[in-house]
């Protein structure tokens, strides 16, 4: 059985209605002004950003779940984004294809805002 990292993603509706046309099984291309891609490490952290962040900005916001395979995912860095708990990978827009590519599973909602 192959080791798996458990991520989270906030996310506004645009975002999430292209996951759901994925067959929820990858993230969309990231547009020319997103040149990272930040899944989080922290539900708490995924749920006070789409609260706070994506109600603001997209009237909801969609906590997902997902599950990335261990050895890939551990060439990209944790990034402290501010306080401890505040953890997020940054993957070059380029290489979100390929960490596509080693998502295990489906990508699940957990939480929604409005």
């Amino acid at each position: 059985m192959t080791a798996t990292t458990t991520l989270w993603r906030p996310t506004g509706p645009a975002e999430l209605d292209l996951v759901r046309e994925s067959g929820w099984r990858e993230w969309p291309p990231r547009l020319p002004e997103q040149p990272i891609f930040y899944p989080v490490l922290n539900e708490d952290y995924a749920i006070k950003i789409a609260r706070d962040w994506n109600v603001r900005y997209d009237g909801a916001g969609f906590v997902t779940r997902f599950e990335v395979e261990t050895a890939f995912v551990e060439r990209y860095p944790v990034q402290q984004a501010g306080g401890k708990t505040i953890l997020e990978l940054w993957v070059p827009a380029e290489d979100l294809a390929e960490f596509n590519a080693h998502i295990v599973g489906k990508i699940e909602v957990t939480h929604e805002f409005s």
